[in-house]
């Protein structure tokens, strides 16, 4: 489902949503609202989630613990302990009785029935019989399971494509899917051959390796650096810290000032925030002073520093805070709305 954004607002402690006019489209209302995502929001009523739709229609045909995002249409539900699907108009098409359920992907989603993990189509039937004890999702005809201590990828028939020789494995990315052995991550290739032998630590309070715009951060000796999807290590491990790449920047601390290298290992804004944020929309919030405003990806200020807090825009929009009060601006610091 497709539809104009929405952003969230606060109005003495109750939340609803504005478009990107500044236009109150949903009247705060809500004690605890999620943002929107593919048309729908999440409320919470009583202790349980039900859908809001972006015309402010709540789907409250059933009320669950737990709504997972959609796709391909469907969305994972949990009633109570088991799970299930609805649909974009909240009927449950196939009946809670899952352990688990990941979201469909290639038309087949993960779903744990007792203490095996399988894949069902959209009809709730198993296509491949639960036998593993972990399972992810597809990604062009190949998907990550686990046997045990070993985890390998399975073609859509349920065979395995190469053999389980890993102790973790992420769903491909790409031409690549990272693979973990002795605690080190590295890269494999569709055909299963090495492209990265394992060597990188995952980063402090990192879960899982994610490329963006084709680089990954990889960790090693408590320094930060990139590699790219063929395996090349594109930018050393020498920074401080570091974060993933948007358009075209990325984020590196250096003497604990934070600056932007771009896709070669380029310092183009050099270090000189307090803090700084990922570019969205050409502006990236950074802190100076203690404050915060946007800058141009060559480093001049977009919106000088005004702001107690301020996020990166999304679709047109920033929120930013001043004393503690809301407000959504424009690239150009037109204010639409504001917590009163």
């Amino acid at each position: 489902m497709t539809s104009a954004p929405l952003f969230k607002i606060r109005h003495q402690g109750f939340f609803g949503f504005i478009n990107t006019a500044g236009e109150v489209v949903i009247e705060p209302q809500y004690v605890e609202v999620t943002d929107f995502q593919d048309g729908f929001a999440r409320v919470r009523l009583n202790d349980r989630w039900v859908l809001l739709d972006t015309l402010g229609r709540l789907y409250i045909k059933r009320l669950y613990r737990n709504i997972g995002p959609f796709s391909e249409g469907l969305a994972a539900v949990q009633l109570v302990r088991l799970w299930g699907f609805i649909d974009e108009h909240g009927d449950e098409i196939i009946p809670v009785r899952f352990e688990s359920a990941d979201s469909f992907s290639e038309g087949l989603a993960a779903v744990r029935l007792g203490e095996h993990v399988g894949y069902i189509d959209q009809e709730g039937e198993f296509v491949i019989p639960p036998t593993f004890t972990a399972a992810g999702a597809f990604r062009s005809g190949l998907a990550p399971v686990a046997m045990d201590a070993s985890c390998g990828f399975i073609t859509p028939e349920g065979r395995f494509a190469f053999p389980p020789v890993w102790e973790v494995c992420q769903v491909f990315d790409g031409p690549t899917a990272v693979v973990m052995k002795r605690g080190r991550w590295g890269l494999i290739n569709r055909q299963g051959e090495v492209v990265l032998e394992p060597q990188f630590e995952l980063a402090p309070k990192q879960r899982i390796v994610q490329f963006q715009e084709g680089m990954a951060l990889c960790f090693s000796q408590g320094r930060y650096g990139f590699v790219d999807q063929q395996g090349r290590r594109v930018i050393e491990p020498v920074f401080e810290r570091a974060e993933n790449f948007s358009e075209g920047l990325a984020v590196v601390e250096i003497n604990s000032a934070f600056g932007y290298i771009n896709m070669r290992g380029e310092l183009v804004i050099l270090p000189q925030f307090e803090n700084a944020g990922p570019f969205k929309g050409g502006l990236a919030p950074v802190q100076s002073k203690g404050q915060w405003g946007y800058i141009w990806p060559d480093g001049s200020w977009a919106l000088p520093p005004a702001f107690a807090a301020a996020e990166p825009f999304q679709q047109g929009l920033a929120r930013v805070v001043v004393a503690g009060k809301w407000r959504y601006i424009t690239p150009q610091g037109e204010v639409v709305w504001q917590e009163a």
